[in-house]
């Protein structure tokens, strides 16, 4: 490595991406491309940045196995910045193992943290947790460290382990000092202030009262029922009945919940959860179908009990009920979480992330888009969606798999 090359890389893991530049923007030799890449990705130019990292992969030779991973993975991160998440994981895992067979555990292990946040950006919660677990933080650079404790920081917030979020914080705020870079500590800053904006709603007697995320748990862990309508499902102690994908009956519940300890009239119920206004006697019946429904799902739970206006819920053990809201309105909420931060997505990783059809997210994109709520870059397959930081609250409880229960 020549005094240029290690100048410059010295300068990138100080986060100093334009004193990097200077020293290798005029050369062309593969070490000097892949370091242009990695500045070009640190000053936000991705698909130069991606650019000039496939460019020093290919030049690297075939007996320069281990040049040729670090690109890859390189290309990874530059790749998770772009929000391009629907590729295979496969070029990752065979250059993790190259590093790993060639004896360079740091960038192994930013090859596994890179595979955790792509994992916890799609909210696969349990292949993320087990992904990290396999991170040895002994021995790793402080800016690497840092990143792993954020990391571990948004799969604890995600799950509502509040006080293990707060103790991975700390953990990166002090990594993140030693390291000295800038950016890494302003993510650590706006991920500590997560946790003091509030997160969801609690609907009290008809009134909204703002809750933090550490409210939010306690809340789950009073006892009391909650309908969660963050997550959609209903909770109470550690049982949790997922309404997600049966929104019909995620309706009626959150009626039902709403109006306790009254019963909730027929035709409200109906409106609610069949968007009819003007009822007949075959909604009726679709009615009592679909309350037989939710009564086998939330048996053990509560019972529902017929009156004489319409149908009353019934918590077992002498439960409270509560109505967790999101702390924002509306179907495209988990959308909007999703945009908030800060970076541009494309449809198809939006789709993805989701577990919805891109059909279905391009409408509401264009939905979203003509209330002003996003915008657009690019065009056809170039084209990105960007929304404005979602500020005041933390949309934590938003996101896809926001709390996976048993």
């Amino acid at each position: 490595m020549d005094s240029l090359i290690a100048a410059s890389a010295r300068a990138l893991a100080a986060g100093d991406a334009l004193g990097a530049l200077k020293r290798v923007a005029l050369r062309e030799d593969p070490p000097a491309l892949a370091l242009r890449g990695i500045a070009m990705a640190q000053l936000g130019e991705h698909p130069r940045a991606r650019e000039l990292l496939r460019r020093a992969a290919r030049g690297f030779g075939a007996h320069e196995a281990l040049a040729r991973a670090r690109c890859v993975v390189a290309e990874a991160e530059v790749a998770l910045a772009m929000r391009d998440i629907g590729g295979s994981p496969r070029p990752l895992a065979a250059a993790m193992a190259t590093l790993e067979a060639r004896a360079d555990p740091a960038n192994a292990c930013q090859a596994r943290l890179i595979a955790a946040r792509r994992l916890l950006l799609l909210g696969r919660l349990d292949e993320a947790a087990a992904a990290l677990a396999r991170i040895d933080l002994r021995g790793l650079t402080p800016a690497l460290a840092a990143v792993a404790e954020l990391a571990a920081a948004e799969l604890a917030l995600r799950s509502l382990r509040i006080g293990s979020a707060r103790q991975a914080l700390a953990r990166a705020h002090a990594a993140a000092e030693r390291a000295g870079v800038a950016a890494l500590l302003a993510e650590v800053d706006e991920a500590r202030g997560a946790l003091d904006r509030p997160a969801a709603r609690r609907l009290v007697d008809g009134v909204e009262q703002a809750l933090r995320l550490d409210e939010v748990a306690a809340l789950r862990e009073s006892g009391a029922l909650v309908l969660d309508a963050c997550r959609r499902g209903l909770a109470a102690g550690d049982a949790w009945r997922p309404l997600a994908r049966r929104p019909v009956l995620f309706s009626l519940m959150h009626a039902l919940a709403a109006a306790w300890p009254q019963d909730a009239d027929r035709e409200g119920l109906i409106a609610q959860a069949f968007r009819m206004q003007r009822p007949d006697e075959t909604h009726r019946a679709r009615l009592r179908v679909e309350i037989g429904r939710l009564r086998t799902l939330v048996s053990g739970l509560a019972r529902i009990e017929a009156t004489p206006r319409g149908f009353v819920l019934l918590p077992q053990n002498g439960r409270e009920v509560l109505v967790l809201l999101p702390p924002i309105d509306g179907e495209q909420a988990s959308l909007l979480a999703l945009l908030s931060d800060g970076a541009a997505w494309s449809t198809s990783a939006l789709a993805l992330a989701l577990n919805a059809s891109q059909r279905t997210v391009q409408r509401a994109l264009v939905e979203l888009e003509a209330q002003g709520r996003v915008c657009s870059t690019g065009r056809a397959r170039a084209q990105r969606w960007l929304s404005p930081p979602l500020a005041g609250f933390t949309t934590i409880l938003l996101l896809p798999a926001a709390l996976s229960l048993d």
